[in-house]
């Protein structure tokens, strides 16, 4: 049977950065943030969208994520009623991908918002990506191109570190990239996982 690693941290940790690396050393990676944006593009979850929050949000038939998220990020009920549109079919995806890849020991499922939507209770290992508050407002703030106060308002949404670490088996601090590899690196051999090092 394999075995979830769920891989989560806070907007800015990096996580993505990590994940990249779990999948370079051979594990195979789930980015469920990158999979709930192409389902979002499904004719059942445009139409589930429309009706909870209405056709503006559409130009061609394609969202506009930004205004979305300029809603949903202001508005813990309407991110709730976002989510639970989104969620069942992510869900659903990452059974059949996960039935894919059923000959791995294990996979890696990521998601920022693991702990929020309950879906850790289905992982069998938890790893938290940190770093320190200031460090992640300015990768965003690059990343995105989007301002300060708009990272502090989605931070807000989602649990702090501690909560998180709390549930977690292992926490790599993603500060310094070299020094986040080499935690990895030790996950792996914890966890018995054969390493890819090609």
């Amino acid at each position: 049977m394999t075995k979830v690693i769920g891989l989560t941290g806070g907007i800015g940790s990096g996580k993505t950065t990590i994940a990249n690396y779990f999948a370079a050393m051979g594990v195979p990676v789930y980015i469920a943030d990158d999979e709930a944006k192409k389902v979002m593009q499904s004719a059942s979850i445009i139409k589930q969208i429309k009706t909870a929050f209405g056709d503006f949000l559409f130009e061609n038939e394609i969202l506009n994520r930004a205004k979305l998220a300029e809603i949903v990020f202001n508005d813990a009920d309407k991110l709730s009623q976002l989510n639970a549109i989104v969620h069942p079919a992510v869900k659903q995806d990452f059974e059949l991908w996960l039935n894919e890849n059923k000959k791995y020991s294990y996979v890696v499922y990521e998601a920022a918002i693991l702990f929020e939507s309950g879906r850790y209770k289905e992982c069998d290992v938890i790893i938290t990506v940190t770093a320190p508050e200031e460090v992640r407002i300015e990768r965003v703030v690059k990343r995105d191109n989007t301002t300060r106060e708009q990272v502090l308002s989605r931070m807000k949404m989602q649990w702090n570190d501690e909560k998180r670490i709390s549930l977690s088996n292992f926490v790599i601090n993603n500060s310094n990239l070299k020094i986040a590899k080499e935690e990895v690196v030790k996950i792996l051999k914890i966890l018995n996982i054969k390493q890819n090092q090609s």
